[in-house]
């Protein structure tokens, strides 16, 4: 579907670590949240909810899409430097990844995307500073002017 060239409205990151899938609902609808982007390699959970299918329905019966962006995922190399805490590796695989065409091409309709949305954009880890979605983050707000609001649903 083609959407309009406007300019977006909100942008969002949130992790679901440590949270159910009522309250991190919760937390996507208390921020107006419309579209959730899924930038994991593998739209995959050992926590009931938040593989993919399972998400997609819980979120759409709160009137929010789904959709996954799995170019955007991290490397497996940059998922193992990420468990073990090791942040600098992590970005500097993630970096080298967002350079191949097809993260380019996925960075892109992630652009695309954008306009006109309240657009969140999903990973596992609940802070963002330890994520990659932190650097989706900061590519998508310098290339459409807007800043971003870290989202942290309530713990279970």
């Amino acid at each position: 579907m083609t959407r309009p060239a406007t300019t977006p409205t909100a942008l969002f990151t949130i992790g679901y670590e440590q949270t159910t899938p009522f309250a991190f609902q919760d937390a996507l609808t208390g921020a107006g949240v419309d579209l959730v982007v899924d930038v994991r390699a593998v739209a995959a959970s050992r926590r009931p909810g938040f593989s993919k299918t399972a998400l997609a329905a819980g979120i759409a019966e709160h009137g929010i899409a789904y959709v996954h962006l799995k170019a955007l995922g991290t490397p497996k190399d940059g998922r193992l430097a990420a468990r073990s805490g090791d942040h600098d590796t992590l970005m500097r695989i993630y970096d080298a990844h967002l350079a191949t065409a097809p993260a380019q091409a996925a960075l892109e309709e992630l652009a695309d995307l954008a306009r006109g949305r309240r657009l969140c954009l999903l990973c596992y880890e609940r802070h963002v500073e330890g994520c990659h979605r932190l650097r989706l983050a900061q590519w998508l707000c310098e290339r459409l002017d807007l800043p971003a609001r870290h989202l942290v649903a309530a713990p279970f």
